[in-house]
């Protein structure tokens, strides 16, 4: 695990395309930062099991894993999108 200083991250949740500007400690896991991206951008209550976290183009599968574990940098970009598509109508 990275010790050290906060890092700044970029959090796009795709249901709404808002971008959320967060500052995470490197111990702090990847859920936690789904969690406050969904938060900071839906404006409601969800169910954070129903969202998974993308960073590089490949899926967070384990998201107990932290911001130092994954070697995260500052300013780095993460997508935060639902786990099953939803059909185009």
């Amino acid at each position: 695990m990275t010790t050290g200083a906060a890092v700044h991250l970029r959090v796009t949740v795709t249901d709404t395309w808002d971008t959320v500007a967060l500052e995470a400690e490197p111990n702090t896991s990847v859920a936690d930062v789904k969690q406050q991206a969904l938060r900071g951008a839906m404006g409601r209550p969800v169910t954070a099991e129903d969202y998974v976290v993308k960073f590089r183009g490949g899926l967070v599968i384990d998201e107990r894993k932290t911001v130092g574990d994954l070697a995260i940098p500052d300013g780095a970009a993460l997508i935060v999108l639902p786990a099953r598509r939803h059909p185009i109508r």
